[in-house]
């Protein structure tokens, strides 16, 4: 009894005013206006077609009805016939024309409220991006406006376009109904003129109204049981769409295959952790409330079109109106109650699609928190640029313990510098805050003396160039993806990715710098090794010509002899910028000019490679001679074999 309380009073909660749910429609609509100013009124033309059009059929086969009833005059019967066919051809191509049109525009609403969605998230600090409540928020955005349900902005098109229909719907039935209240009996009709009362006439208007309210009333009541559980069929669908689609997926082919991951896709496609079920929570629901109140409104519906029948029966069996008129009445009430409620259950969806609309500009409107400087980064013709760590720490949202403690560095361009230390101990961290992917919790950073959030964001990334360890290629071209552009500098592409080791590589591809990278857009396409990808995203840091090269574990993917020729050839490759590695190959290091050694948090050491082995106590030593047995020193560099 206390759940039933709780979940009714969370319902109450989700729904919003009528005030409010009007005015978040509005900006909906607002919205889509923005960006398409044609596409309400295509929208709504085909719904006041479709109301409409209906009754000049049904006034027409009313007249030909009572023509053949009555005098039956042939020129008067095919004047009528003809002009049936020929409005209803008409009706049929203009209806075509107009939805056809309206679908074409339609499409490309659901692209645009995707790419509304697409924006806002490239649009957001990394560090709001990051955030698993922002993940949590986007998959049930995704879930209620592109899923199964189809909630949100796309759906109040939709709901907009229902209400328009019904209004009209109402106005052409009534236009055609009102003559059968004021129709009256024949006097001499007995026990039947009680129909000619007009108390009788309020009173079977009275409950054809009731009736009308009380079917779209518990049919929206049945609709949110499904509305109001988004929850939980969202978390169902991530995971569906997830396991779902795993074997579609060209990464997982192979440990499908081996570790048979199909099982879990066969589980998450058959139950969808049970929700869907067929003995699962929603059809629980389908056979419980949910489908009692979807049940109860078929009825109440059918409960309507009795009495309208009923009422229209008596009147033509008491001479009221002739068959044509009765017809016209019949088929006008019928479609005047669908009209009538369908307008109560649009307004009620409309009520609890306001709470997915709501959904998604709360999502739109998530603010940035980071903040946002406008100074310009000096363009500096000798690259000289610094930058320092002051007493930097760190910690997470929601964490209560630091990721970075008290970090004091600095370092100029043209250095080389290492990051080194244990998993967990804030090497990666470290980068994100140079980066600004987030703000320091204490602290400051600065760029040749001033705030790094003093700078414009898009100004201060332009003197950085990445390798992240998860970095991503896209399926386009090998040049565009080196250059991040579709126009770009051919020759500058090739010499980056000979500098990167890939030389040997471009020379036999295909479509050299027009070779797509994969199959997923061109069956040409060419797959490549995980080190070859780390290669090509090498050769994208370079071509940015950034002053700052960050490397994170740059050579993983490399073979020994290849990791030893990029070590060998960096001071050509990174020709007078700032490189800083992250990498678990203490190898690199001896590479470099400084090294810093992190640990839990903390840097605890800083110096040179021969400095800081030779201090048997330090950490550095520790971690080089945990791996000395993979060295050789027989090749360049010591690499690792």
């Amino acid at each position: 009894m206390k759940d039933k309380k709780n979940r009714k009073k969370k319902d109450t909660e989700q729904l919003l005013s009528w005030k409010e749910t009007w005015q978040i429609h509005i900006r909906a609509l607002r919205l889509i206006h923005k960006s398409q100013p044609g596409l309400i009124m295509t929208s709504l033309m085909p719904c006041v077609w479709s109301a409409l059009t209906p009754y000049a059929g049904i006034w027409l086969m009313a007249l030909i009805l009572d023509e053949l009833a009555g005098s039956r005059q042939t020129e008067r019967l095919l004047v009528l016939v003809l002009a049936t066919l020929l409005l209803a051809a008409l009706f049929s191509l203009v209806d075509a024309l107009l939805k056809k049109r309206k679908a074409v525009e339609s499409e490309s609403r659901f692209y645009y409220i995707r790419k509304l969605i697409d924006d806002k998230i490239l649009d957001m600090d990394f560090c709001i991006m990051d955030d698993p409540e922002t993940s949590h928020k986007r998959a049930q955005l995704f879930q209620s406006h592109f899923g199964g349900a189809g909630w949100g902005l796309n759906r109040a098109f939709g709901l907009l376009e229902s209400l328009f229909t019904a209004v009209f719907t109402l106005a052409g039935g009534i236009a055609l109904t009102v003559t059968l209240f004021t129709a009256r009996v024949p006097d001499d009709a007995g026990a039947l003129t009680v129909l000619n009362s007009p108390l009788f006439v309020i009173l079977i208007v009275a409950v054809m109204l009731a009736v009308t309210y009380v079917a779209p009333m518990l049919s929206n009541k049945g609709d949110s049981y499904f509305a109001f559980n988004s929850d939980t069929h969202a978390l169902a669908n991530r995971l569906f769409g997830y396991y779902g689609f795993m074997g579609h997926r060209r990464e997982f082919a192979t440990d499908m295959r081996i570790y048979r991951q199909d099982l879990l896709c066969e589980k998450f496609n058959s139950d969808k952790t049970g929700t869907f079920s067929s003995q699962g929570y929603f059809a629980r629901l389908a056979r419980g409330p949910m489908g009692a109140y979807c049940g109860a409104s078929r009825a109440v519906s059918v409960l309507f079109t009795g009495i309208a029948y009923l009422f229209v029966g008596l009147k033509a069996w008491a001479g009221a109106f002739g068959v044509g008129l009765m017809t016209q009445y019949v088929s006008s009430i019928v479609r005047l109650s669908d009209g009538v409620s369908s307008l109560i259950g649009t307004a009620g969806l409309i009520r609890i699609n306001g709470a997915f609309v709501q959904q998604f500009f709360d999502f739109l409107d998530c603010p940035n928190v980071m903040y946002q400087g406008s100074l310009t980064v000096e363009k500096r013709s000798d690259q000289q640029y610094e930058i320092e760590f002051r007493d930097v720490s760190f910690r997470y949202p929601g964490s209560e313990s630091y990721a970075l403690r008290h970090v004091n560095m600095k370092f100029r361009v043209g250095s080389r510098m290492a990051v080194v230390g244990e998993n967990g101990s804030g090497k990666t961290t470290f980068i994100k805050l140079l980066c600004r992917l987030y703000d320091p919790t204490e602290g400051t950073i600065l760029l040749n003396g001033i705030d790094i959030r003093k700078y414009s964001y898009p100004e201060y990334l332009s003197i950085f160039s990445v390798v992240f360890q998860d970095f991503a290629l896209t399926a386009l071209p090998l040049g565009q993806n080196v250059a991040s552009a579709v126009s770009y500098d051919r020759e500058s592409a090739i010499s980056c990715l000979k500098k990167a080791g890939f030389g040997d590589r471009l020379d036999v591809l295909p479509g050299g710098l027009d070779t797509y990278l994969g199959k997923d857009l061109d069956e040409k396409g060419v797959d490549m090794s995980g080190g070859e990808k780390q290669k090509i995203a090498l050769a994208r840091a370079l071509y940015k010509n950034a002053a700052f090269i960050v490397l994170d574990e740059p050579t993983a993917a490399l073979d020994p002899i290849a990791e030893a020729e990029i070590y060998s050839r960096f001071n050509t490759i990174i020709e007078g910028k700032t490189a800083i590695y992250i990498s678990h190959r203490l190898s690199s290091c001896k590479f470099c000019d400084d090294i810093l050694v992190f640990d839990k948090g903390s840097v605890i050491q800083q110096g040179s490679h021969d400095v800081l082995v030779a201090d048997a106590a330090g950490k550095y030593h520790e971690l080089w001679h945990a791996q000395a047995q993979y060295y050789d020193d027989a090749r360049p560099g010591g690499a690792l074999v």
